[in-house]
């Protein structure tokens, strides 16, 4: 039986780098992506958003020889944390 850590279908990868989000109006603010896996990211930010939420984001990858990584997602949580809010997103597509 597996413990709680080990529920997740895909595994998390720590990241800390600066991402691009946009939101539906259009309006674009960087953030900072803490973790990754196959379906979701948890973002830094500073502003909320709300559960619901459809973003975009772009992530560039650390080495130039591969292309960024370009998401839709939806906002599933957000919760205040320091001076700005701690957002569990789900990835609904990749568009690049």
């Amino acid at each position: 039986m597996k413990d709680y850590s080990e529920k997740r279908d895909f595994h998390r990868m720590q990241v800390n780098s600066r991402i691009e989000i946009t939101d539906a109006n259009g309006k674009t603010l960087i953030g900072v992506c803490r973790d990754l896996s196959a379906a979701g990211m948890q973002l830094f930010v500073d502003t909320p958003f709300t559960v619901g939420d459809e973003l975009k984001t772009r992530l560039e990858a650390a080495d130039e020889q591969f292309p960024p990584l370009e998401t839709v997602c939806e906002v599933v949580r957000c919760q205040p944390e320091g001076d700005g809010y701690l957002l569990g997103i789900n990835i609904t597509e990749v568009t690049q």
